[in-house]
């Protein structure tokens, strides 16, 4: 885990490449693994990452209060974990599609379908990390 976290930290990259390069990893486990294996693999590597990173805020928008640092991620990374069940090959929300759907709808038209989900899901994670206080809001308001 030590050399996995030193590794990450030691690419050079931004807080946000970092956590650009957290997706993409997500992404691309989501596509071969289950969400508990992915979740078990991950989570004890990312959550140390993520607190030890200072993420100031993107073009000149207010950034995430280190007191909320890992829900803003824990968010992010679950809407991640979502997107992943709708990418092929093994994307899992696609196949409990295909058992409802008429057998004339191709594997193949469902795939087809699905990227506009992932283009407005994209969208939605994109507009969460630029405006972290899309997440933190209601839990500040509640929690203080």
């Amino acid at each position: 885990q030590d050399f996995i976290t030193e590794t990450i930290l030691g690419t050079g990259l931004s807080p946000y490449g970092i956590l650009l390069l957290m997706m993409f990893i997500l992404v691309f486990l989501g596509m071969f693994l289950d969400w508990v294996g992915i979740l078990l693999l991950t989570v004890p590597i990312f959550i140390p990452i993520i607190q030890s990173l200072n993420f100031d805020g993107l073009f000149g928008l207010p950034g995430v209060d280190s007191s909320v640092v890992v829900l803003w991620f824990g968010v992010i990374y679950l809407v991640n974990m979502q997107m992943s069940f709708l990418t092929p090959p093994f994307g899992y929300a696609l196949f409990y599609l295909r058992g409802v759907c008429p057998p004339e709808i191709s594997m193949a038209t469902i795939f087809r379908s699905a990227l506009i989900f992932l283009a407005i899901q994209a969208l939605a994670v994109f507009l969460c990390v630029v405006f972290p206080s899309i997440i933190t809001w209601l839990p500040q308001a509640v929690y203080g």
